[in-house]
């Protein structure tokens, strides 16, 4: 009978523990990043703090439409977004302060994003990437400028992302500046994009799996991506190499924020100063190419040398201007799809 009655009561006391543990919703993005998060970073919070993390997969701009259409009573409690998307969430509302005490010091300024109510989680770059065979194989010098994108021996061989993308909101930008314009003056970038570069584009595609497919199958030879996607397709032995133009490579940030109206408000903050401490950073630098946006961040000589990391790599980036690109983007957008995308 004792033995019957300590086995209800350990049956009962798990059952009331499971009953009491609670669960916190985080949506990130698909893919390789998500087995490096559900994986290596995610399990030791959950043991940590007796609490189940449900995994929200998708683009930033999927995932910042369920914030959209959750606003007052979200299911989702922390965010991990692009930087422009997150900017747009914060603005909307859909985002609150973060704690001051979340490895502020520790960040990198051009970390803190959305007057504090987003953080950077890790630094990449949106540049040029081309298949250094085929340009072997052609005798094509590399590219050097964003001005190349428009070389009519890229016919219909280049990868642009849509401007729904933020490869491809970069895109536009780096050709207006390459051409004396900026985020208020987007005339330049949208002259290039129609006359020279658009009749190259084979695809518009955005998703990052469907690019590197484009690139493995030999689809297209060159175009615009991020320096840790390129990093991963390189480790997997294809000829590919990512080039920074002599205009600049831009700083493309992914963003966390505790979602406004969380019913688990200190887990989500506990959540961000996980992901953002020094082991984390590491997994995520060696995983998922992200340069690490704590400075206090040590990596391994090998990792150091493939991804954004230390002052003097993060100020050569060229920080857009959220604020101003956020303000037109709507306009920006419909025109490119008028115009660009016929």
């Amino acid at each position: 009978m004792k033995t019957l009655a300590a086995l209800l009561l350990t049956v009962l006391i798990a059952g009331q523990a499971q009953a009491q543990q609670r669960i916190l919703y985080f949506a990130g993005y698909g893919g390789s990043t998500e087995g490096t998060l559900r994986q290596r970073i995610l399990p030791s919070f959950e043991r940590a703090h007796g609490v189940e993390i449900r995994y929200v997969a998708g683009a930033s701009a999927a995932n910042l439409a369920r914030l959209q259409a959750q606003r007052g009573n979200p299911e989702i409690d922390v965010a991990l977004l692009d930087d422009g998307p997150m900017e747009q969430a914060a603005a909307l509302g859909l985002c609150t302060d973060v704690e001051p005490s979340i490895e502020r010091d520790s960040l990198y300024p051009l970390a803190r994003l959305a007057g504090g109510r987003a953080v950077g989680l890790g630094l990449v770059s949106t540049g040029i990437a081309y298949n250094t065979q085929v340009f072997a194989r052609e005798g094509w010098p590399a590219p050097t400028s964003w001005n190349d994108l428009g070389d009519a021996r890229f016919r219909r061989r280049l990868l642009v992302p849509s401007i729904t993308n933020t490869y491809g909101l970069h895109t536009l930008l780096m050709l207006a500046r390459a051409a004396g314009g900026d985020e208020g003056r987007i005339e330049p970038g949208f002259t290039a994009m129609t006359r020279t570069v658009a009749p190259n584009v084979l695809s518009f595609e955005t998703s990052s799996a469907k690019i590197s497919e484009l690139f493995q199958t030999g689809a297209v030879s060159i175009g615009v991506w991020g320096n840790g996607r390129v990093h991963a397709l390189a480790g997997a032995g294809f000829p590919i190499a990512f080039v920074v133009p002599a205009e600049g490579a831009v700083a493309l940030q992914t963003a966390l924020c505790p979602v406004s109206g969380s019913d688990v408000p200190d887990l989500a903050q506990a959540l961000i100063r996980h992901l953002l401490s020094p082991a984390s950073q590491a997994i995520l630098a060696a995983e998922a190419g992200w340069g690490p946006t704590n400075r206090a961040t040590t990596l391994t000589p090998p990792i150091a040398g493939q991804v954004i990391y230390g002052p003097e790599a993060v100020q050569r980036l060229i920080a857009p201007d959220w604020a101003a690109i956020n303000a037109a983007r709507a306009e920006w957008t419909r025109r490119w799809t008028r115009t660009v995308e016929r």
